[in-house]
């Protein structure tokens, strides 16, 4: 009877010890699963191009709608070095700001957006349709600050946002020159080509703004607009103060929006299509998600507005699978090395832009001139007789 209950207590230790190996085998097994998913998920840092393409103090709103988010990136962790600040004018410091060094989004002053951090990468008349298409495309001389270079790769989640007045297919560079939305289309195509980015979300505040998005071809690119084809955006918080209105309205509810919005969210792509309905906007906001792979429930706002990851600290070792290298490219490393610079020489940068003919010199039609001159010979007869004939010699 002795024998045998060590014999027992020797099963169930075995029992105990087998179970253990097996729970400790599954959450390694777990971890590791998670650390290769990690890797292979081609998402590792976020950049922002936030883009305001108006002048002069009426549009204090565009200015306001920009440094708004600029704001909220900030917040939720995108440093500077990973934004790409455009603003045609200088509210901050316009001689009609009663306010000095601030730019405020609420009415009463309350917010002040402007803050004593703000970095603006390109300002005034450096906000061209030019630049900005280099700044997508990486066209840039090679003297160009850091600072004023997009330095994205195929593993960067870019936000693109854009304020201004637009119509059918365009959006207004200082009401100097505008770009079309095939322009736009053809830029993020050599975006994806070159792969300068992994997943793009293109938001536009401006009048007709879904028509910006409608030549969109490029794959992983999802686009929000605040009216629609045929439809206006409109203003919001006017402030007696300082004269005019501060925000437009989608801008301004997405960024109530996003103010509820922490690191950690699990807010998505869905909950962002609805800030704006059309009860609060009185135009209709649009979005297009066919170009995105992933269903749009399951994006994260983080996923592009933030840049905070989430990292798990193990003192388990992780073995990763040696066949992960392999999922950055199919291609060979010649191919990868010599291919931008192909396509750079065949789409430079004159042809992205589609830059208009100079029109011809006008020149009368033969026989313009001398029946002109017919004309005002017979209204003269006509109005004083043949006397006064003189006064034309």
């Amino acid at each position: 009877m002795a024998a045998v209950i060590p014999a027992a207590r020797w099963l169930g230790a075995a029992v105990a010890a087998l179970f253990l190996g097996c729970c400790g085998a599954v959450l390694a097994g777990g971890i590791q699963d998670q650390a290769e998913q990690f890797f292979r998920s081609g998402h590792t840092n976020n950049w922002a191009v936030l883009v305001c393409t108006s002048r002069f103090w009426f549009n204090y709103r565009h200015v306001a709608n920009t440094l708004s988010v600029y704001r909220s990136v900030k917040r939720l962790g995108i440093p500077d070095s990973h934004i790409v600040l455009m603003l045609a004018d200088d509210m901050a410091c316009n001689p009609r700001n009663p306010k000095p060094a601030t730019v405020f989004s609420h009415k009463n002053m309350e917010l002040n957006v402007y803050g004593d951090d703000v970095e603006v990468d390109y300002r005034s008349y450096e906000v061209t349709v030019e630049n900005f298409l280099r700044v997508l495309t990486g066209r840039i001389p090679p003297s160009t600050p850091r600072s004023k270079r997009l330095l994205s790769d195929d593993r960067s989640n870019i936000l693109i946002y854009m304020t201004g007045h637009g119509g059918n297919g365009f959006l207004k560079f200082q009401d100097s020159e505008e770009i079309t939305n095939v322009e736009l289309a053809d830029a993020f195509e050599q975006m994806w080509q070159k792969r300068r980015y992994n997943e793009l979300l293109f938001i536009i505040d401006t009048c007709q703004g879904a028509s910006m998005y409608e030549r969109f071809y490029s794959p992983n690119i999802i686009a929000l607009a605040s009216s629609q084809v045929g439809e206006d955006s409109l203003s919001h918080q006017p402030d007696l103060g300082i004269g005019v209105h501060l925000m437009d309205r989608y801008t301004f509810y997405m960024l109530e929006f996003l103010e509820e919005v922490h690191p950690a969210s699990q807010t998505n792509m869905n909950d962002l299509f609805q800030v704006c309905p059309k009860s609060l906007c009185v135009s209709t906001p649009g979005h297009r998600t066919d170009l995105f792979q992933r269903d749009p429930q399951n994006v994260l706002i983080t996923d592009f507005f933030g840049s905070v990851r989430k990292v798990e600290i193990t003192t388990e070792t992780i073995s990763l699978d040696r066949n992960l290298a392999g999922f950055e490219s199919e291609l060979p490393k010649d191919v990868l090395a010599t291919e931008p610079l192909k396509y750079a020489d065949q789409l430079p940068v004159a042809q992205i832009i589609h830059q208009k003919p100079k029109p011809k010199d006008w020149h009368p039609p033969g026989g313009f001139i001398l029946g002109l001159w017919a004309l005002i010979i017979m209204v003269f007869f006509k109005t004083y007789g043949i006397k006064h004939m003189k006064h034309i010699f």
